[in-house]
């Protein structure tokens, strides 16, 4: 019989002496990091080997082995600079390092062969043996008695492989009903399931991350901008080690529950409605189904409208669309790009630092490394610079932007940021690596010493797609301070719209910075819910807005009032059991009165205080 090939060998062909090992299932992750922000586009979470030029320490567990045998080896690993392979890493099992490097065949995600691998029956130890220091990347190994390719890519006929072979159940367990969904567990998010928990909703907050604070969390480091207020101030306030007090005021709320390491894959829509969302544990793979009558998106991603079908906006308008003047003569996809932020310091004695001609090439002759991340929450920190021919100032770039602040590293503007987030994050790695390879290398004696102290492999995230709501905010509405008869909360702050840059495509070309009459400005409820999904709501950058406006209402903090006057609405959802236009149409001046009574401002209603005692 003519044996099948790819997946469809492999859903086939299963066989009970198959050996499925997922990398995050390992016992010991050694130095190795659990890396699961590229779930949707890669299919699963992986283990990440980030020693900036300097190898980690092996990832090792355990396996049964069914039966003796000579089992066919295969790796899903990454080749993330094809040509220069600088990922590297090999297996060792029960102590035997296998010849076979993985990572090294100029592929994307894909099943590598490893040969053959003689196992006896029993208990066999495995090893992930970094060979480079450079971001190896290994997602699962699999060994069989058959001559069958493992499926790929991770689709569902895929995913079930996975879990027969894992012992996971194939459909997701009921983990209960709630009064409001929280999805992305941010400032914005932790904002609205903190203020829902406050006005005693059972909220469920699910976050994709192992911290909360998303842009401002201890990976990534960002301080909160625009308008906080004394919600947004308690929630950011930060421990010893940077991270941010979010999780422990969300622990202490008898009605809230906090979902770490979920990741949101799917939803439940009936009638233009959600009425629950599917999410997948990082490290377990677990499955679990979560409940509710209304969803607050707080992903900056849209995406509980991608998965439901929302209607939504994206990339720059043209001018004549709305009026705007910052806008561009014709509208195009452009949009912000990620930042990726690290810190170098100068050691006691001198640091090598291998040739990375990989990284070179991205950097080029750049060799300026300020815009550091000093600590979590402080930016901006100048970095080694050696001066070279090229650095010939631009006139037109306007004074500001001589000195290289933290989000001058950024790229992805022109790509797809849902399908090129890996890359996005690694050109800037490669970016990082190539410039402090450039002044190690064109000024030896001054940075012999230097050495990294810190590089993220979380990037902060740019632009996504935004939401279309039942209005969409513009540039004018915020210059004029138009008044809105639904107005829930205000927001502050300049335009700020990055342009990306030409010789060097992971820095800014240039930064516009427009502080407009230095004002705050409402937001109407119109731009926090769905114009086709009767039961979503949303808070932060994806708000309802233009290109130009979002530049504006993007930052974290403003995102944080859209959150409270989110879970405010949303508490009257439940209490008069309603969907978000419902409270606009006949609710509007309680929702006023709420929000103004967590965020302190007066938006277009008496603020009645019954909650300060509480909030």
């Amino acid at each position: 019989m003519p044996r099948a090939s790819g997946s469809q060998a492999s859903m086939a062909m299963f066989s009970p002496s198959d050996i499925f090992v997922e990398a995050e299932d390992f016992d010991e992750y050694g130095g190795w990091i659990l890396d699961s922000q590229f779930e949707h586009e890669m299919g699963s979470p992986y283990l990440l080997a980030h020693g900036n030029g300097k190898p980690v320490a092996d990832a090792t567990t355990t396996v049964s082995v069914p039966e003796t045998g000579h089992y066919n080896l295969w790796i899903r690993a990454k080749d993330w600079a094809p040509g220069h392979h600088p990922g590297r890493f090999a297996l060792v099992v029960n102590g035997q390092i296998l010849s076979q490097e993985f990572g090294a065949n100029d592929m994307d995600w894909s099943w590598q062969r490893g040969g053959t691998v003689h196992l006896e029956e029993g208990q066999t130890q495995l090893s992930l043996r970094d060979l480079t220091g450079f971001c190896g990347r290994c997602d699962a190994i699999f060994f069989s008695l058959e001559d069958v390719v493992p499926p790929e890519p991770v689709d569902d006929p895929a995913r079930i492989w996975r879990k027969r072979l894992r012992g996971l159940p194939v459909d997701p367990v009921d983990a209960g009903d709630f009064d409001v969904v929280v999805v992305g567990g941010g400032v914005v998010g932790s904002a609205a399931a903190l203020t829902a928990a406050r006005l005693g909703d059972r909220v469920a907050l699910i976050q994709d991350r192992p911290v909360l604070g998303g842009n401002a969390s201890v990976e990534i480091g960002l301080s909160p901008r625009g308008i906080r207020g004394p919600l947004i101030e308690e929630l950011t306030d930060r421990h010893a080690n940077g991270d941010i007090r979010a999780k422990d005021l969300l622990d202490a709320e008898p009605t809230a529950t906090v979902f770490t390491e979920y990741t949101v894959y799917s939803t439940v829509t009936v009638s233009s409605s959600i009425t629950s969302v599917n999410c997948r544990h990082a490290r377990t793979g677990r499955e679990i189904r979560i409940s509710a009558p209304v969803f607050i998106d707080c992903t900056g991603k849209s995406l509980l409208g991608l998965l439901s079908g929302a209607q939504t906006l994206s990339g720059q308008e043209s001018r004549s669309e709305h009026g705007e003047s910052l806008a561009p003569v014709y509208g195009d996809s452009m949009h912000h790009g990620h930042t990726l932020f690290f810190r170098t310091r100068l050691a006691d004695s001198p640091v090598d630092f291998p040739n990375v001609p990989w990284a070179v090439e991205v950097a080029k002759d750049y060799a300026d490394l300020g815009g550091q991340l000093i600590r979590p929450g402080v930016e901006n920190g100048e970095g080694p610079l050696v001066k070279n021919a090229s650095d010939v100032p631009d006139p037109a770039v306007p004074r500001r932007m001589t000195r290289p602040l933290t989000h001058f590293w950024e790229y992805g503007q022109w790509l797809d940021p849902y399908t090129h987030g890996e890359h996005i994050r690694d050109h800037l790695l490669r970016a990082i690596y190539g410039t402090f390879s450039n002044v190690k290398n064109l000024d030896p004696k001054n940075y012999a010493n230097l050495d990294f102290d810190h590089v993220a492999f979380v990037a902060a995230q740019g632009q996504f797609r935004r939401y279309q709501g039942d209005y969409v905010l513009t540039e004018n509405d915020i210059r004029t301070h138009k008044h809105f008869p639904d107005a829930v909360v205000q927001n502050d702050g300049a335009f700020c719209l990055h342009y990306p840059g030409d010789k060097y495509d992971f820095r800014l070309k240039h930064w516009e910075w427009d502080e407009r009459d230095g004002r705050p400005y409402d937001i109407p409820f119109r731009c926090l819910y769905s114009a086709n999904i009767s039961n979503l709501m949303f808070a932060g950058k994806h708000l309802s807005t233009t290109h130009i406006a979002g530049s504006n209402a993007k930052f974290m903090g403003n995102g944080g009032q859209h959150g409270i006057a989110t879970a405010a609405a949303a508490h009257l959802c439940k209490n008069y059991n309603t969907t978000p236009r419902g409270v606009y149409r006949e609710h509007m001046r309680e929702l006023q009165s709420l929000s103004a009574s967590v965020t302190g401002t007066d938006c277009g209603a008496a603020a009645v205080k019954v909650l300060s005692a509480k909030l």
